[in-house]
């Protein structure tokens, strides 16, 4: 199931920044993490950004062709033939309709990653918009097979900010340190530009601390602002960057994908758009409330700058809403979510119909299933007979069957559904069993359930000894609840919590619960 080498293909340079680069080093890392090798093919890099992949262990292959050209796509297809490599990610707005089929072509498997709805048609095997942008309005041209893995649940973060995943900020009560980032090169030096809108805040005991990417040109002209009456610290190459965001009461920061991580920790950010591509992302926060959103460099001044950072370091409850608000819209887990999707290549997800009547009784009824089921007994054909057939038939019910290429079933899921509440289930055949398939599952099943109905909570219940499901739940992001009883068995209860905001509806934020449950 799992292929050893992942190609990714993008490219940094002061012109184009180094976004591109880092968001895809969140997948490499997290492809590291369950064993893999990762091969980085660039045309164009900086020294830093270089410096930084190499040391992650990863290796770099440079391109001579032109980026997007057909050169390029043969190079990109022998580098992963040569490694033996099934799974490429394109990364970059160059890259067009037609590199995709040519990849494609070649036979291999495709991530591309995207901003802006920009291609004409698409071709990828999976396509992410991590965005809080992203709507499937973008893609409407794409192939039939091709998935979408949009909205910020996808935002892949790196492995530095594992640890904050249930990290709570505490919002003080008159702000006072500001963490200024401009992006990883930052070629027209907005950075000085803000810095300048400091000089005019009246805040008493007020620190700064600037984030400089390793492509920024400009270190020698920010200099000058060494001396200036507040605490200013200039950082570098930073390693560190989520314990600067816990440290920080606001942030002044580009709208790039390190968006993605001043959500995660709930960090106040006033935003700048420092290229069109930001816009979007930079809006759409604000108009959910989850940051400020002042302009492009080109429309915004200074003394808009330092208005508005006064008045938000000042005002303790706009800055708790907007921490709030951003908070809901990341949990770190993107990167997993990717992977999975990735991992469950070979599998599809289809409703349960009649004829998969025997299938999931032979399931239920599984030697190893039972002693973990609620009801221990063996279920005879007519009862699970009637059961089935009053499912099937149920609005509130809603059954999933995996199968793999070969459409050989490979598990169930199923929710009821009550409301807005849900409980699920889970079951695996037992050649699939063991090898990672039950959190792929399980994970396109949910994605379904949210987009198809209004459910926001559902609730799993696991006895104690079932260790393969407490393994999955966890795994899967679930929290534990307190401990109840079922038909006379202990049963931990897990909970999955997200923010499960309606597009349909100006300024609804829903607070979803995401949940499993209980069996036949």
């Amino acid at each position: 199931m799992f292929a050893n080498t992942l190609i990714i293909r993008a490219d940094a340079s002061i012109a184009i920044a180094t976004g591109h680069v880092m968001r895809c080093l969140a997948l490499a890392q997290a492809w590291q993490d369950a064993g893999g090798n990762v091969v980085f093919v660039m045309a164009e890099s900086t020294a830093a950004v270089d410096a930084r992949v190499r040391a992650e262990g990863m290796e770099i292959v440079r391109l001579k062709a032109s980026p997007n050209s057909v050169q390029d796509t043969r190079d990109v297809v022998t580098v992963a033939f040569d490694r033996h490599a099934s799974w490429v990610v394109v990364d970059g707005y160059q890259f067009d309709s037609e590199y995709q089929r040519n990849l494609k072509n070649a036979g291999l498997k495709l991530l591309f990653v995207d901003d802006l709805g920009q291609c004409e048609h698409y071709f990828a095997d999976l396509l992410l918009n991590q965005n809080v942008h992203a709507s499937e309005d973008m893609y409407v041209s794409r192939e039939a097979r091709t998935r979408l893995l949009l909205g910020p649940r996808f935002a892949m973060l790196r492995r530095d900010f594992g640890g904050c995943r249930k990290w709570q900020r505490e919002i003080s009560a008159n702000g006072r340190k500001v963490l200024i980032m401009m992006g990883g090169s930052d070629p027209d030096n907005v950075t000085a530009f803000v810095l300048e809108a400091l000089r005019q805040l009246e805040i008493d005991g007020l620190e700064v601390v600037v984030v400089l990417g390793g492509s920024n040109p400009h270190i020698d002209v920010l200099r000058q602002f060494a001396n200036e009456s507040f605490s200013i610290r200039f950082v570098r190459d930073v390693g560190n960057m989520p314990e600067l965001m816990a440290w920080a009461d606001v942030a002044v920061s580009a709208a790039g994908s390190t968006c993605a991580e001043i959500c995660l920790l709930g960090l106040p950010a006033i935003l700048i758009d420092v290229a069109e591509n930001q816009t979007p992302v930079a809006k759409e926060l604000a108009r959910r409330g989850a940051a400020i959103h002042l302009g492009s460099r080109k429309e915004v001044t200074s003394a808009e700058i330092a208005e508005e950072l006064q008045s938000l370091l000042l005002a303790r409850e706009h800055r708790t809403s907007l921490s709030q608000r951003a908070g809901e819209l990341v949990d770190g887990e993107g990167a997993e979510r990717v992977m999975a999707a990735i991992h469950g290549d070979d599998l599809r997800l289809r409703r349960v119909q009649e004829k998969d009547c025997r299938q999931l009784w032979e399931w239920a009824n599984d030697q190893e299933v039972r002693p973990m089921s609620f009801a221990t007994e063996p279920i005879s054909w007519q009862r699970h007979l009637e059961w089935f057939n009053s499912k099937l038939h149920d609005p509130n019910a809603a059954l999933y069957l995996a199968v793999d290429s070969t459409d050989i079933p490979a598990g169930q899921v199923r929710f009821q559904i009550d409301n807005t509440k849900a409980a699920v289930s889970i079951s695996l055949a037992p050649q699939f069993r063991g090898k990672g398939y039950g959190k792929v599952i399980l994970a396109m099943a949910t994605e379904d359930l949210f987009r198809i109905t209004v459910v926001t909570q559902i609730d799993a219940y696991v006895k104690p000894n079932n260790t393969a499901s407490l393994r999955l739940f966890e795994r899967a992001g679930y929290a534990r609840e307190r401990d109840e009883t079922i038909r006379g068995h202990k049963a931990i209860h897990f909970v999955l919590k997200r923010a499960v905001l309606d597009e349909r509806q100006e300024s609804a934020d829903l607070i979803g619960v995401c949940s499993a449950g209980k069996t036949e």
